[in-house]
């Protein structure tokens, strides 16, 4: 991430640089990172594996949070805030959960600093050490279910359904932004369920509520399914993903479902008295989906010329530009604009009207474009007095003049036809690029070049450990619309009761 769009601006061909970097075909991870940094989504800060989101990759993350958050509460579910401070004896309950994210707990031990005596330093006071050394939420488990017991006495008090917006830390030692930090933001659902029916239904429930999201909001397709033991959430008895493929063909775990049984329950205690008055202990789930979708969404949909947005969650979904030189004419221009902006505006659609003077508009233009915006447009003197109006589409770049008559109701069915088109064709890349395979030679070559590939599996920690030490690949899940049959395990040769989806992925 050596390219900074600050020294981009003085340029003296700024519309030029703008677009000038690493294609997918060359680079696709340096792309990534390049694209980052010059669509103005965020750059490293000055902790390390941590980033800055500037502004514009925020308002994609609110667009996200807002949908999920309408989403959420349409299935019951409440928001809430716990402490961002765990103590140290929670984590060690629950056996499997401290164990899946001990190498990742950043730790505070003291809460007070103080200058030396010669005031040139600040150090760390020993005598403010902690009683009890705290952890930098992972996750929430923990804190929540300590909480839960306070909350919940019968039958009456369940289910019981929060979810919280929040930033969680796990010390990462390779970083990459938004697909993997060590600080992130996120949202973490916990469920609590007088049986475990109900909370393994809650579990499913909300799988395909991320599945919902990610498909018809990000116009990104994914695959649901159930991931093996060996991946599943620390702590969980099943876990539950969808998994999107992206252009390089590598899958992308870009939201999980788990379904905890009784082990937070027990671990702190949780009980409830049943219709019969009998104690029990409660059933749980949680889920969650964190910033990396916007890194899903830029692998799933952008190009060599920058950021691809479907509509429903660009910040900007139109931009209008004026050409011409100050005066009755730029003024017309900037009248017929602003009514078109609040026709646009009363149906929904967001818009920015761009008349500012101190940019070229090539300068502009390349500036949206990268940015990702659906649809720009262009209106200049010729255009006025043929009551005329340019239309590009981000998604194609295609260009078209049209009659400035109804070319509000033709903007509003064009990002449609941008979010099906996008959709369209992340599905269709989803399907070419899913193969069957049952020759482990065939595999270990092609999985090199990307793809899912169905593959029967003996269910064995051994083989599954082979596949990774031989390709880097991983299970990702056993797919649930596939139709299952029994077959061999191309590894082992031992039989094996379904196929599975095998990948490399980020």
């Amino acid at each position: 991430m050596r390219c900074n769009f600050k020294e981009l601006e003085n340029k003296s061909d700024m519309a030029t640089e703008l677009k000038h970097f690493t294609k997918r075909s060359e680079n696709y991870s340096q792309w990534y990172n390049e694209l980052i940094v010059k669509a103005d989504l965020a750059e490293q800060s000055a902790v390390r594996g941590c980033m800055v989101i500037k502004p514009y990759g925020y308002a994609i993350w609110e667009k996200m949070q807002q949908q999920l958050d309408r989403m959420f509460k349409e299935q019951g579910v409440q928001n809430a805030y716990f402490p961002l401070l765990i103590p140290k004896s929670f984590l060690s309950r629950e056996a499997e959960h401290v164990e899946g994210f001990a190498k990742e707990c950043a730790v505070v031990t003291h809460y007070r600093l103080k200058s030396t005596e010669d005031g040139g330093a600040v150090v760390v006071d020993p005598a403010a050490k902690l009683d009890e050394e705290l952890i930098i939420r992972p996750t929430s488990e923990t804190i929540i279910w300590n909480t839960y017991k306070n909350w919940i006495q019968s039958w009456r008090d369940l289910p019981l359904k929060c979810n919280q917006w929040c930033n969680v830390m796990r010390w990462e030692m390779r970083t990459r932004p938004f697909l993997r930090t060590s600080e992130f933001l996120w949202q973490e659902g916990h469920t609590a369920h007088a049986t475990r029916e109900e909370a393994e239904e809650m579990t499913r429930r909300m799988l395909g509520v991320y599945a919902e999201f990610a498909e018809k909001h990000m116009a990104m397709p994914v695959v649901q399914g159930v991931k093996s033991p060996t991946e599943r959430f620390a702590g969980a008895l099943d876990t539950y993903t969808i998994e999107a493929m992206m252009q390089d063909g590598k899958a992308l775990q870009s939201g999980t479902s788990h379904f905890l049984g009784q082990n937070f329950a027990k671990a702190f205690g949780v009980t409830f008295l049943n219709k019969e008055n009998k104690e029990e202990l409660v059933w749980a789930s949680s889920w969650g989906v964190s910033t990396r979708l916007i890194g899903a969404l830029i692998m799933t949909h952008s190009d060599d010329n920058g950021l691809v947005l479907p509509p429903v969650l660009a910040p900007i979904q139109v931009v209008m530009v004026p050409i011409g030189k100050a005066g009755e004419q730029f003024d017309a221009i900037g009248s017929k604009f602003q009514a078109l902006a609040d026709e646009l505006r009363a149906k929904g659609i967001s818009v920015k009207v761009d008349d500012a003077d101190n940019k070229r508009p090539g300068f502009k233009f390349a500036d949206y474009e990268l940015k990702g915006v659906p649809v720009r447009l262009v209106m200049g003197g010729r255009d006025l007095e043929n009551g005329t109006i340019e239309v590009m589409r981000r998604d194609t770049l295609e260009k078209e003049t049209l009659p400035l008559e109804g070319i509000a109701q033709h903007v509003e069915r064009l990002l449609d036809d941008i979010q099906q088109n996008l959709f369209d064709k992340a599905q269709q890349r989803l399907q070419e690029r899913t193969y069957e395979c049952d020759n482990y030679e065939e595999f270990k070559q092609r999985v090199k070049e990307g793809g899912f590939f169905l593959c029967h599996w003996d269910g064995t920690e051994e083989t599954e450990a082979q596949i990774k030490a031989d390709t880097q690949a991983t299970i990702r899940c056993i797919p649930k619309d596939v139709e299952q049959t029994p077959g061999i395990d191309m590894v082992s040769g031992k039989p094996a009761p379904y196929r599975v989806i095998i990948a490399r992925s980020y």
